[in-house]
């Protein structure tokens, strides 16, 4: 997902995205959203969000 995306959906959820890097902002709207944190952290292993809408780009 490009940044320009993130950056609509943060918005969305009242998250001013700032100068904020893609996975830190990714990670703010997984809190909003009551999710664990977890993009970018290496845990998309062991995670058990296959559903979640990050997990094309997650690692």
């Amino acid at each position: 997902m490009k940044l320009d995306d993130v950056k609509k959906i943060a918005a969305e959820l009242g998250i001013k995205a700032g100068k904020l890097r893609k996975a830190d902002l990714i990670q703010q709207i997984q809190q909003a959203e009551g999710n664990d944190p977890c993009y970018a952290t290496g845990k998309a292993d062991v995670c058990g969000q296959d559903q979640c809408l990050w997990r094309e780009d997650c690692n």
